[in-house]
């Protein structure tokens, strides 16, 4: 997302320009743009966008321009409410103004002319006509784009700097023409435009560029040129040497940049072991042939992808750019990498145009030079890294397609993807070697605790952190939030933070570090929002479901689907890492997971829809046993779901009903495990007691079954 200041006032949503309606609605997102990231109190925006006119509803008129604003974004986030007044959250380059000033310092920076004049022309570019074009009349921002106008001048001053720099004075004078004459007093437009003419063959127009200044100067404000241009005129009339255009290297060759792009090593990575040498093996490590020149360690035979996938906070990018850096010397000629935002909040993730883009930049490809049609750009790509060794880390796709034109194909080469989706398709295509990382172990889980809160404040207190571990899941993010917050809590006993975890309303609701990449539930509903109708439906009623796992037939009477569009909803969920299928044909949630979507399903479900969803429920496994024929048959005509619902109502069939899921679900549970605890039945078992009462509502466990799972420690996770 990005608010644009520089031309008409707009804003650019997913690479979509949204036009906004309205002189004041513009001028109130122009004043928070011009101080993005800074609280705006309620009398600031009235001052500057009324100014001495400001109507009576004032106050009120902001609050409803501020609500459409945020429609036009996209997002409510985006616009906060702060005391005394709003405040407008944008990251990076959230204002065409902030880019504009990143790109002039990163020019300053620059050791080579020639990247300088791309990040200048970059910079450039973004002026789509005189900044806040369409806000005029407002006198506040009359007067800001005014500066907005003095910022062009000096990167306009900064790209003729380069260029002359870059030995591109002959092409330059005339541009310097045009600038002298819009600002005719301006000292360092004319030295560039002297020298310009010197280094072009042009010593006496260079003079007489000297002269007409004096002229000016003497004759609109007596005064004279200042002591660096007259000492260029001197340096001129002497032909001094220091002024000769920069020796050009163009018969070198040209050096090629080598990028370096992987993120920060990620601090007190722990455990994956498994995982780390499965990725060596993945990568092919281990089967190496020297490169053609001899130079260096060996390469890979044949292009490497390894796809990484998993749930949502599960670790996939840590441990992707905790092995590349661990590799990463092992790929001399680079590293490349991109967030290709493939399950952020916006929705449709990073063009790979864009991605394409920056990786022939990161090589010194000239934009001018760079294709305009993505095929063209991959083949590219490709070619620029024909017998290189480069590892590519294309982080959070949203799909294969997404994924494509981003690999390398040169021998050597490896690529790693990090996904929530299973990317079958670019395993299928593309020999994509697939690694699904599951929640970490308890001793991983542990270890992670102790790294970040010290061994001994682990060892002192193991119960409490056996709670922690549990209440988080095993997930790697939940334990990093937990962490955290005892980290900045040094003084509290661990048990503290243990019982915060064990007795908030939801088993989300801890897990919130203050920003949306480190809020457990913000996180899955990244993944939740990128899944079909139908399925988001079929995971929203899954949490009603109160046992560890179900089967096809289960989730289809749930549903209220046939099993054959069951089962395709449930690949859907189980492909984006919401649902794992543990056993053929057995699906389970991790806990967290179970806890959001019991959420969205009391939030998203009317209580009538929820009850029937587990009535189904219950009939299937009633119809289920008097298809069975067990023992303590239902005396029921007939064995459809009608007829055993009919029978239950009445308390002779109750408790029959009660008798045989209780047998059940004893049968079930001794199959899957001997000596599990049977929370889960159990809470089927109430269920089914209480024909009216809805799995996941207050009460659902009680007398034993409660007290045993409110005792200190906590029962491990389902899986």
């Amino acid at each position: 997302m990005q608010v644009r200041l520089l031309g008409p006032v707009d804003a650019v949503v997913d690479g979509e320009a949204r036009a906004v309606r309205g002189l004041r609605r513009k001028a109130v997102l122009a004043v928070l743009a011009l101080h993005a990231g800074e609280v705006v109190s309620t009398g600031q925006l009235t001052d500057a966008v009324w100014g001495q006119d400001a109507p009576a509803t004032a106050v009120n008129t902001l609050q409803s321009h501020v609500s459409y604003l945020r429609t036009v974004l996209g997002d409510k986030g985006a616009i906060l409410a702060r005391p005394p007044g709003y405040l407008l959250d944008l990251c990076g380059d959230g204002t065409d103004v902030r880019e504009a000033e990143r790109l002039l310092r990163q020019a300053a920076r620059s050791p080579e002319p020639a990247a300088a004049v791309r990040h200048l022309h970059n910079a450039l570019n973004l002026w789509r006509g005189r900044p806040l074009a369409d806000v005029t009349g407002v006198a506040w921002l009359e007067e800001q784009a005014e500066r907005l106008d003095l910022l062009r001048l000096r990167v306009e001053q900064a790209l003729s700097e380069a260029r002359l720099a870059a030995g591109e004075h002959a092409e330059l004078v005339p541009e310097l023409e045009r600038m002298a004459a819009d600002h005719p007093f301006d000292e360092r437009i004319v030295e560039q435009l002297m020298l310009a003419l010197y280094r072009s063959g042009r010593q006496a127009d260079a003079l007489a560029v000297y002269q007409r200044l004096r002229t000016t100067l003497d004759a609109e404000l007596g005064i004279g040129p200042g002591q660096a241009l007259r000492d260029l005129e001197t340096a001129i009339l002497r032909q001094d040497r220091a002024l000769d255009a920069p020796a050009l290297a163009a018969a070198a060759a040209p050096l090629v940049p080598v990028p370096a792009q992987l993120p920060p090593a990620v601090p007190a990575f722990t455990g994956r072991s498994a995982e780390l040498a499965s990725l060596d093996a993945l990568a092919g490590l281990d089967a190496m042939v020297p490169r053609a020149d001899g130079a260096g360690p060996a390469a890979t035979a044949e292009v490497a992808i390894c796809a990484v996938s998993g749930t949502a906070g599960v670790g996939k990018t840590a441990l992707a750019v905790h092995w590349a850096h661990r590799v990463a010397g092992r790929f001399p000629d680079g590293q490349l990498y991109v967030n290709l935002r493939g399950f952020d909040p916006g929705g449709a993730g990073l063009d790979p145009g864009q991605a394409l883009h920056g990786f022939l930049e990161a090589f010194g490809v000239p934009p001018a030079r760079i294709p305009e049609d993505l095929a063209a750009q991959s083949g590219l790509f490709r070619s620029l890294l024909a017998g290189k060794r480069i590892l590519v880390l294309l982080d959070n796709a949203r799909s294969a397609e997404q994924v494509r034109p981003l690999l390398p194909g040169s021998p050597g080469c490896l690529a790693i993807v990090t996904s929530r989706d299973k990317l079958a398709g670019l395993v299928a295509t593309a020999g994509a070697r697939p690694l699904a990382l599951d929640l970490l172990t308890a001793a991983d889980a542990r270890d992670l605790l102790a790294r970040r809160l010290g061994a001994d404040r682990v060892a002192a207190e193991p119960a409490a952190i056996a709670c922690i571990i549990a209440a988080c899941a095993r997930l790697p993010l939940a334990l990093t939030i937990a962490a955290a917050r005892a980290a900045t809590s040094p003084t509290f006993p661990l048990a503290a933070i243990a019982a915060e975890l064990r007795e908030a309303a939801s088993a989300l609701d801890p897990f919130d570090a203050g920003e949306s990449a480190t809020d457990v539930r913000t996180v899955f509903s990244w993944s939740y929002r990128a899944l079909s109708a139908p399925a988001a439906r079929m995971f929203r009623l899954l949490g009603l479901h109160p046992g560890p796992d179900v089967a096809v037939t289960a989730a289809a009477s749930l549903a209220a689907v046939p099993p054959g569009q069951a089962r395709a909803l449930l690949a859907e969920l189980t492909r984006a890492h919401l649902l794992a299928e543990h056993a053929p044909g057995r699906y389970a949630f991790h806990d967290l997971l179970r806890a959001y979507a019991s959420e969205l399903a009391s939030a998203q479900e009317c209580p009538a829809d929820r009850a029937s969803a587990v009535h189904r429920l219950l009939d299937h496994y009633l119809h289920r046993e008097q298809r069975r024929g067990a023992r303590g048959r239902l005396p029921v005509r007939g064995a459809g779901p009608a007829a055993v619902r009919r029978y239950c109502r009445g308390a002779c069939g109750r408790r029959r009903r009660a008798a045989l899921v209780r047998r059940r679900a004893r049968h079930a549970a001794d199959r899957r495990a001997p000596g599990r605890r049977r929370g889960p039945e159990r809470a089927l078992l109430a269920s089914c007691l209480d024909p009216d009462h809805v799995p996941g509502a207050p009460g659902v466990l009680a007398g034993p079954d409660r007290r045993a799972a409110d005792r200190p420690g906590c029962r491990p996770p389902q899986r």
